[in-house]
């Protein structure tokens, strides 16, 4: 079946399009201008949100980044990118999916509307601010997750990592920084040396 992601620059469908050339996947690649529900307002019809990634295959139709990327990793490549329930690590895995976003993405949009994307005139510092730190306290959370592993939920790359790499991309652009994190940095300059992530990039420019 045919897999179709919508998709824009380094937005959070980014996570889908790093997972699907992770797999070596055949893809079709629908860009989109960000933000699309207001510069491409046609695409409404197909995700009344106006939000994105959305991603298409069959019957399934999805649109949250981290789900789209377990769903991915357990019905390819033979599982190698997930952790298998009951197998050493499935806890560290499921909790780094959903931490990837919902932790370390989530303040990360905040910053990027109250500094970037209001109009000048509504634009809030001390609010952007706020959510540099909040961010930056946050990071512990994954220093404390590489402690002893070179990824988040064990010894090997897995689509978790992709949903805490994408945030770590996110900062980098923002400039909010690691929190200098020694292990952090290391862990981020092994994410993006990925030939995958490299390949990811150039498809979307």
């Amino acid at each position: 079946m045919t897999v179709t992601l919508y998709h824009c620059r380094d937005a959070r469908s980014f996570r889908v399009l790093w997972m699907l050339e992770e797999l070596e996947a055949e893809y079709r690649l629908e860009l989109l201008p960000f933000p699309p529900r207001d510069r491409a307002p046609e695409y409404l019809a197909r995700n009344p949100l106006g939000t994105i990634p959305l991603f298409l295959e069959g019957d399934a139709r999805m649109t949250e980044s981290a789900a789209i990327c377990h769903y991915l990793a357990t019905t390819r490549g033979d599982g190698c990118f997930a952790i298998a329930p009951g197998a050493p690590g499935y806890a560290a895995y499921l909790d780094a999916l959903s931490f990837g976003e919902a932790t370390l993405t989530f303040p990360q949009t905040l910053v990027l509307r109250y500094a970037m994307f209001e109009p000048e005139d509504r634009r809030q510092p001390q609010v952007a601010d706020d959510y540099r730190q909040w961010y930056l306290a946050r990071l512990r959370g994954l220093d404390a997750m590489l402690t002893s592993t070179d990824y988040v939920a064990g010894d090997r790359f897995t689509a978790a990592d992709i949903s805490v790499g994408y945030a770590l991309m996110l900062a980098e652009f923002l400039r909010i920084g690691d929190g200098g994190a020694p292990r952090i940095a290391a862990y981020w300059e092994r994410l993006r040396s990925r030939p995958a992530f490299v390949r990811a990039k150039a498809a979307q420019a």
